[in-house]
């Protein structure tokens, strides 16, 4: 198997259906003893800098309704 220069890897369909891995399906890396794990999660991981805010959102409000209020000058 080889990585692409994305550090992309495919995985081999018939991991895929062993594992029960399918589009938009979460996965992890696990480390073991210097050894790596492929594991489905059950929660999306999310990080970056807007991590701490996702899901707190209280607008009662509809996109376009938060896109008009954004646009308005």
């Amino acid at each position: 198997m080889r990585v692409t220069t994305k550090g992309q890897v495919t995985i081999p369909r018939n991991i895929r259906e062993i594992l029960g891995i399918s589009p938009e399906t979460e996965i992890d890396f696990i480390e073991e003893n210097g050894k790596f794990f492929l594991v489905k999660t059950d929660t999306p991981v999310v990080t970056g800098k807007f991590k701490k805010f996702r899901g707190i959102a209280t607008a009662k409000m509809s996109t376009n309704e938060i896109m008009r209020l954004t646009r308005e000058q």
